[in-house]
């Protein structure tokens, strides 16, 4: 009994000691994705099977999230995404192995949010994705937004999620658009509150 209390009081340490660490991710590298649109377009695909043998590195991590919806233009704060309204409500959290983080598109780091992971949840039904390297969780948040619509949040995260589409092609990996996940498992795990909307993850890796 001694025993199982200590790892779960560990467990927690660890989760809670992710939940605090920001990584500044490195600059996107746009070699990665140079790919001609009319290629990329043509070999566009959805994937269902990935290699958990093959690891994605943090530079090819940080291109695509800035792909997703990094800032392409400091001056004015433009994301790479169209947004209604430039709500800008739509947030990526990185699920792996290790754990989940926020992308923060401003400082481009990633923000520790929990320690555990939660790909089997993301997975639901279909368990054959847990075997992707990480997921990209997609949710529209506008708690912070004066004209709220749930509509145009919906509209944000189908742009994000083609800009995702188109970077992993350019980049040779595989990934595919998903609604399906435990959803009520995924609020838990990140406390997320009911005024956000859970609405899309994207595994992401290399095919087998």
């Amino acid at each position: 009994m001694k025993k199982l209390l200590f790892m779960a009081l560990l467990l927690l340490s660890v989760s809670a000691v992710h939940a605090q660490q920001r990584t500044k991710l490195p600059t996107a590298d746009l070699n990665f994705i140079s790919k001609p649109l009319g290629n990329t377009l043509l070999q566009r695909r959805s994937y269902r099977e990935f290699d958990a043998s093959k690891a994605i590195s943090e530079l090819q991590l940080s291109t695509l999230l800035w792909a997703a919806c990094g800032i392409s233009d400091e001056a004015s704060g433009k994301i790479t995404a169209p947004s209604a309204v430039n709500m800008q409500d739509i947030k990526v959290y990185v699920c792996t192995a290790k754990g989940v983080s926020l992308y923060d598109a401003k400082t481009n780091t990633l923000i520790g949010v929990s320690g555990n992971d939660i790909r089997e949840a993301l997975a639901a039904q279909q368990q054959n994705m847990k075997d992707a390297p990480l997921f990209l969780l997609l949710v529209s948040d506008q708690d912070n937004v004066q004209r709220k619509n749930e509509r145009w949040g919906l509209v944000d995260s189908g742009y994000v999620s083609q800009n995702i589409y188109l970077a992993c092609t350019a980049m040779g990996l595989h990934t595919v658009a998903r609604a399906m996940m435990d959803e009520k498992a995924v609020r838990q795990q990140l406390g997320l509150s009911e005024t956000v909307s859970v609405l899309l993850n994207h595994p992401v890796g290399y095919g087998k």
